[in-house]
């Protein structure tokens, strides 16, 4: 196993990580931008006001994106065997 290679897995294992997790990490932050907003105009000073939406944003865009997620991973793993498969011969 050549210093690349590994550095090429580590790179792909970030970028996707980077990619499942950032439409989640957005529509959260999105979320609780809005949130603050709310906050900020009607002066209620809640701190627990922002959980519930942003726990169920989250959930919903798992729902939606989960298959997308799903065939990033597929896709990561598989690469991940057919080099595992090169390195034995």
């Amino acid at each position: 196993m050549t210093p690349e290679l590994v550095i090429y897995i580590g790179r792909e294992a970030v970028y996707t990580v980077l990619l499942i997790s950032g439409p989640l990490l957005i529509g959260s932050i999105l979320i609780g931008l809005t949130i603050s907003i709310f906050q900020a105009t009607t002066q209620i000073q809640e701190q627990t006001l922002t959980f519930v939406p942003k726990i169920v944003a989250i959930f919903v865009m798992i729902v939606v994106l989960g298959p997308w997620m799903l065939n990033i991973l597929i896709a990561f793993t598989q690469n991940l065997f057919t080099i595992m498969t090169r390195l034995g011969s």
